[in-house]
């Protein structure tokens, strides 16, 4: 694995493809990658994890998923963007986040930028 953090994203979803282009906008060193694309079982990232929310897989080789790995990208970056990242993964805070990414997570393809395989059920989107 390089030494850069790896950001997972579904690939299909244009919702997550634009959130990881904001996220590429940050001040912070990471490859973003599609979980279509990744070599998941070489960084340790189960496919079904990939499937389910975004993973950010750090110089550790830990896994961080769904608002922990917003949160641990945020961590990486420099600035004020670090201290958002350290309170998002603050116990309560932390909480609350997951709460907020798995609703929209859940409902993505009723988001902006959502495409056609954001619509179809899991196990037959393009990948599966």
């Amino acid at each position: 694995m390089s030494e850069l953090p790896v950001l997972i994203y579904d690939g299909d979803c244009g919702f997550c493809t634009r959130s990881v282009r904001l996220a590429d906008g940050l001040p912070v060193r990471v490859r973003s990658v599609p979980w279509q694309e990744a070599e998941l079982e070489r960084l340790g990232v189960p496919e079904q994890r990939a499937r389910r929310e975004v993973v950010l897989v750090d110089e550790s080789h830990r896994l961080h998923g769904g608002a922990a790995a917003v949160a641990a990208l945020l961590r990486h970056c420099r600035g004020p963007w670090r201290f958002a990242g350290a309170i998002l993964a603050a116990p309560v805070v932390r909480t609350l986040a997951e709460g907020v990414y798995r609703l929209v997570a859940d409902n993505r393809h009723r988001l902006p930028g959502e495409t056609p395989a954001c619509r179809l059920p899991p196990e037959r989107r393009p990948g599966h």
